[in-house]
């Protein structure tokens, strides 16, 4: 069975630099055997955001992606506290939110992204937990997709 990190080095992706708080709040928190990771945006290789509303500035398909791209931040802010992804067991849960026009309504769609990513990574049994994907009539700086979640630890 093969670790983590090492599922995460063939997927063949490059993280971003984990995002530095814009408020007062910590991008994550350590309780006991838990880890909490506040809401993490867009964030590209370059630093820069993803920005856009889905159904108005991109399509689901970007949209998606988008929300893979929240995926690997948290996976940065995991790998920049914690040291390695091995040190998480399992998914607990992941909320989902999605900028999008009043008229999409597919905003699990778009939320998969992130969670195909996190399977890919930690394997389904262990990397897909409980999950909400709500739509928003808008987010910070206008990015598609925020998230947060919770992750059980070794």
């Amino acid at each position: 069975m093969s670790s983590a990190e090492e599922n995460f080095a063939e997927l063949g992706l490059v993280l971003p630099p984990p995002p530095k708080p814009l408020g007062v709040y910590r991008p994550c928190l350590v309780d006991g055997k838990y880890l909490y990771l506040s809401g993490h945006g867009t964030v590209k290789e370059d630093g820069t955001l993803i920005i856009g509303r889905i159904g108005e500035d991109m399509d689901i398909e970007a949209g998606k992606l988008a929300a893979r791209q929240v995926g690997l931040a948290m996976l940065a802010t995991i790998k920049a506290n914690l040291g390695s992804l091995n040190r998480v067991k399992r998914v607990i849960k992941v909320l989902g939110m999605v900028n999008a026009t009043p008229d999409f309504e597919r905003h699990p769609y778009v939320i998969n992204g992130c969670s195909e990513l996190f399977a890919a990574v930690w394997g389904l049994e262990n990397g897909v937990g409980v999950r909400s994907a709500v739509g928003m009539g808008s987010l910070p700086d206008n990015i598609p997709v925020e998230i947060e979640a919770m992750f059980e630890l070794k």
